[in-house]
């Protein structure tokens, strides 16, 4: 991807935010080499991530049959990143071993919902043990949305002094967060040395709800990484299918397969972040293979049509959400 076309769709997201223009961070998109899925930098980590990752939502509710193919054929398409945690169900025990002949090659990322000192050890633990591995790559605070959550992992007993801890033992190499908040996003990378964030970075978010650009732009200023997720959401469910839709592991409306979902990752990545982890649901986790193995950036007349489209729909998040 030549630099031109990258700053140029970093401009145009950025515009169309009404945020200003985003520096460039990052270099192009590396060539994954002999068809290979291309990788980028990770802040100031020295690693180089694959540009989509795959999300163990992916394997949850599958068989070690199905969740061994699966794994094999992303990291032949030359997927180097995955993510799970431990509320994706049985995700930890299915991806363990599918991922086990590939973890020396790999980054593994994980998480906790845990915000003390005792819990998240406990959840660290019994992460590692499903997971069959002496160490994750990265450990992440799994939506850490509130302000008050913020206060409590980085304060007395405190979550972080397990992360801090276990980084010391080699059990993680890397400390990250999600986030769901703005505000809160922005705040805990100004009160720690973060190496990662994992933020909603999506084509509705960034139109109708100005919701993302502030986060790239604050990780960009700090040399943290951005990994992207909600690339291929759309919208909230309707009431009425809320309970019986066809996509059961997503709880938001995702964009239509194939096209609007192509494009939505197209994109997402355009921006300066590292990665992207596609929607669960194996359908589109497939097409976002297939995207990322040949990707380009959306022209201006298809970002144009995809924004378009965007207007008047609900976003999924919206500013503010941090009480």
């Amino acid at each position: 991807m030549k630099r031109r076309a990258f700053l140029k769709q970093s401009t145009l997201a950025a515009m169309a935010a009404g945020s200003g223009k985003l520096s460039h961070a990052l270099s192009p998109s590396e060539d994954g080499g002999n068809g290979l899925i291309a990788r980028r930098p990770l802040g100031k980590t020295g690693q180089h991530l694959s540009i989509i990752g795959m999300g163990g939502i992916v394997v949850m509710n599958s068989n070690p049959t199905s969740s061994k193919n699966i794994v094999a054929e992303a990291v032949d398409r030359g997927i180097n990143y995955f993510d799970v945690a431990p509320s994706y169900g049985d995700a930890q025990e299915l991806l363990g071993p599918a991922l086990a002949p590939y973890r020396a090659k790999s980054f593994l990322a994980c998480k906790t919902g845990k915000r003390d000192k005792a819990g998240s050890r406990a959840a660290l633990e019994e992460s590692l043990r499903l997971l069959k591995t002496d160490h994750v790559d990265l450990y992440q605070f799994h939506a850490l949305t509130k302000m008050h959550e913020l206060d409590q992992i980085l304060g007395p007993g405190g979550a972080m002094e397990t992360f801090e801890a276990a980084r010391k033992e080699g059990k993680i190499k890397y400390i990250g967060f999600s986030a769901h908040s703005v505000e809160t996003a922005v705040a805990a990378m100004e009160r720690y040395p973060f190496d990662t964030v994992l933020f909603p970075i999506n084509w509705v978010l960034v139109s109708q709800a100005n919701f993302g650009p502030q986060v790239i732009q604050k990780a960009q200023e700090k040399g943290v990484g951005v990994l992207a997720i909600k690339s291929m959401a759309k919208t909230v469910w309707p009431a009425s299918e809320k309970k019986n839709h066809p996509n059961a592991k997503c709880w938001y409306e995702p964009a239509a397969l194939p096209t609007e979902a192509a494009h939505g990752l197209r994109y997402t990545l355009a921006h300066p972040i590292t990665a992207a982890i596609p929607p669960g649901e194996e359908a589109y986790f497939r097409v976002a293979m297939d995207v990322a193995q040949h990707y380009k950036p959306l022209s201006p007349q298809e970002e144009q049509a995809l924004l378009n489209n965007a207007k008047g729909v609900e976003p999924i998040f919206h500013r503010g959400n941090d009480v």
